[in-house]
């Protein structure tokens, strides 16, 4: 005879967790951070704007970055050079539809990558006139903008945002844009060499502008897809 212990526990059935992927792309538009947004075509919050995102792939995806790579080109048709895992985001509270999980990650282009994407259902909205943001999309946005702004301050991530040749003066105010504060013309050009990641273009200048023209630059190709970094941070007093 089988007893059956009356302090068992009772099974109860489990809606399954829901798994994405969610991608804050950024750019600068007029000196300020944009964000790459999306109208949702379904609900929960169908027409409301959003991070692109979406499922993990299981049969598909190698991994959560692959499955960003894939849903990064699938929503927006953007291959970007730089992609870094940010953070993972998880609970009940997030997602109306059961408790879900978010690993999310972040990327920088310039702005006219994601032109040249043509998506016109790709929308940019600049970080501080973020409003109404659906699950835990405002959090996930400020994380990432904090996450570029310190990084920022040691290593070579801004030039993400520069195309694919541009002057010094150019290249800081992109830092400029990212830190929030003027930088130091001397200061900035000696972390710039301590970086080490840009070569001449010969026989390039900036053309068009009343005063001396600048010598334009590219990234050197190792730093196509990886960081350079500095021991000391970048700043005004520096």
């Amino acid at each position: 005879m089988i007893l059956r212990s009356a302090t068992r526990p009772v099974a109860h059935a489990m809606s399954p967790i829901i798994c994405t992927v969610d991608i804050v792309l950024l750019t600068l538009q007029r000196g300020m951070l944009h964000v790459a947004l999306l109208k949702r075509d379904h609900a929960p919050f169908a027409g409301v704007l959003a991070l692109p995102g979406g499922y993990v792939h299981a049969a598909e995806d190698a991994d959560a970055r692959d499955a960003a790579e894939r849903t990064l080109r699938e929503k927006t048709g953007i291959v970007s050079p730089y992609l870094e895992q940010l953070a993972t985001f998880s609970g009940l509270a997030r997602d109306p539809r059961g408790w879900s999980l978010s690993v999310t990650y972040y990327a920088l282009v310039p702005d006219d990558v994601i032109a040249a994407a043509n998506r016109p259902e790709v929308v940019l909205v600049a970080i501080d006139k973020l409003r109404g943001l659906p699950f835990d999309h405002q959090q996930i946005i400020a994380t990432a903008v904090q996450r570029v702004r310190d990084k920022s301050a040691y290593s070579s991530l801004p030039v993400y945002l520069c195309g694919k040749c541009f002057t010094l003066p150019q290249l800081q105010s992109v830092y400029e844009a990212i830190l929030g504060e003027p930088i130091n013309k001397v200061s900035f050009r000696r972390k710039i060499d301590e970086l080490d990641i840009l070569e001449p273009i010969e026989g390039a200048l900036e053309a068009g502008k009343a005063h001396r023209p600048a010598q334009m630059y590219r990234l050197k190709p190792r730093y196509g897809q990886h960081l350079s970094l500095t021991n000391r941070a970048l700043n005004a007093r520096s």
